[in-house]
């Protein structure tokens, strides 16, 4: 067993180093499997965005020979696994319909998944290893989730911040490197991947989407140098000037930062009668910001019971939590002009949702942002923050909406776990929907249904070179899109 001073980055490589396969629950190679249905879908429809393109069209820039072990989605460009991990991790997360966690902090756990599959490809390596990169990947990120004391969150610091710390774990495991190399993957990777809150604070660029799987991209590479031997600081964590130390000076509310480090390491499964961390992740059934999730059920549950247009609305009361509120209800959430902010906005949620009567990829096109109309629905939009819902948080997330007619009668509806919750989770037919609904117009129906019966049985594939070659398009020379 390898131990640095006890540092925490030792314990949790020297877990992943010893997981195999065989480990693993049936429960957890299914929700993995899962996972991987619902996140190829969201890179297909992810590739047709504008910052997608951008970022593929200075890859190409940079990269003109077109050659390397490893399989961008939809162009099919070649490409070496650092570069494959970032552009494809990117398109799983632009359009903001990915899975969810929300403890202390918010993760999006697929972010991490595109570094083990390019490492697969790269290493010539099985549906199984993909599976096993997965699972670690979802166990650490999750854990760093729930180990904040308030999460970094509330002291201005995004998410990503944690994915450099378990990008380079999941990574280093797919690569075989020993305890000591993950370590210092960690050490290397979150040296560099810390990201400031301000990509998801007022209006959105096209960072919000980016920061994640940048921080993906680094824990890859970091694990690939550590396989060279280079090497980071192990106490990059719980030691001096690591993380812990730094967020030590920090306070919230008057209160100093803390961290519950047991979390980190407690109860690490280690056979398949253990629970694993992925069975309690949620999926999107809305592409946005995971806490519009339970007021849009809320509002578009009331519409169809009663029966409400659109025109006959006067007023829509919105009671959320306070952290819900201050994201998703700032007053530059009611002039969105761009999807990053729009997919992050209260009021153009519930606006869209109400005249439209639903929510998809389609509501995010800048034409229907840009419809002149929308501004006056989404001024009816009053968003408050509901002291006894913030008690109830993260456990649940609790919503409310309350629409007022211009003849003063009222509706309500509360929802406490949104569609795709673990408590009410998606089923594989759902997520088959999901998925043809984005990729069907990229791909074509039938790709679309072979890709998903690919990734269901994936462990039984010797590699994961068919489902990437799914995975592109076989039109790519002639599409616009992806020239």
């Amino acid at each position: 067993m390898y131990k640095t001073d006890a540092f925490l980055a030792g314990d949790l490589a020297d877990w992943a180093w010893h997981l195999k396969y065989e480990h693993l629950s049936s429960e957890a190679i299914e929700r993995a499997k899962l996972f991987w249905y619902d996140s190829l879908g969201c890179a297909l429809g992810g590739s047709r965005q504008e910052d997608a393109e951008i970022l593929l069209a200075h890859h190409r820039a940079m990269h003109p020979a077109d050659s390397g072990p490893c399989t961008l989605f939809v162009s099919g460009q070649k490409t070496n696994p650092v570069d494959a991990t970032f552009l494809n991790s990117h398109m799983i997360r632009v359009l903001d319909y990915n899975d969810i966690y929300w403890k202390a902090d918010p993760v999006h756990p697929s972010d991490l998944i595109a570094g083990p599959l390019a490492l697969c490809e790269y290493a010539n390596l099985s549906g199984r290893d993909l599976i096993l990169g997965t699972v670690i990947a979802y166990e650490i990120e999750m854990r760093f989730a729930e180990c904040g004391r308030p999460g970094i969150r509330e002291y201005g610091w995004h998410h990503a911040t944690w994915t450099g710390f378990a990008a380079p774990i999941a990574a280093g495991r797919i690569l075989g490197l020993t305890p000591k190399q993950i370590v210092h993957a960690v050490g290397c990777s979150a040296s560099r991947t810390g990201s400031l809150g301000a990509v998801t604070a007022g209006r959105l660029t096209h960072m919000k989407n980016t920061v994640d799987p940048w921080a993906s991209r680094c824990g890859v590479e970091s694990a690939l140098w550590a396989a060279r031997d280079y090497r980071g600081p192990e106490h990059i964590l719980d030691g001096k000037e690591g993380l812990f130390h730094v967020f030590a000076h920090a306070s919230c509310d008057g209160k100093l930062c803390q961290f519950d480090t047991d979390i980190l390491t407690a109860d690490l499964p280690k056979s398949p009668s253990d629970t694993y961390r992925i069975l309690a992740c949620g999926m999107k059934s809305y592409p946005m910001e995971a806490l519009c999730h339970a007021p849009l059920t809320a509002l578009m549950k009331c519409v169809a019971q009663y029966n409400i247009r659109s025109e006959d609305v006067a007023e829509i009361q919105v009671e959320v939590i306070a952290r819900a509120a201050d994201i998703l209800g700032d007053p530059s959430k009611y002039r969105p002009t761009s999807k990053e902010t729009a997919d992050h906005s209260l009021p153009y949620a519930l606006a869209v949702g109400l005249v439209d009567g639903m929510v998809t990829p389609l509501q995010f096109q800048q034409s229907r942002i840009d419809d002149p109309t929308l501004p006056a629905v989404m001024d009816k939009v009053r968003v408050f923050a509901n002291r006894e819902f913030e008690s109830l948080f993260p456990e649940f997330q609790p919503s409310r909406v309350t629409l007022i007619l211009q003849d003063g009668t009222r509706y309500s509806k509360r929802v406490d776990v949104p569609k795709g919750d673990p408590r009410d989770p998606m089923t594989p037919e759902e997520i088959g929907v999901k998925f043809r609904a984005i990729g069907s117009d990229i791909l074509g129906e039938e790709q679309c249904r072979s890709i998903g019966e690919k990734i269901l049985q994936i462990e039984r594939e010797p590699t994961v070179d068919d489902l990437v070659q799914l995975m592109t398009c076989q039109e790519s020379a002639t599409d616009p899109h992806i020239s």
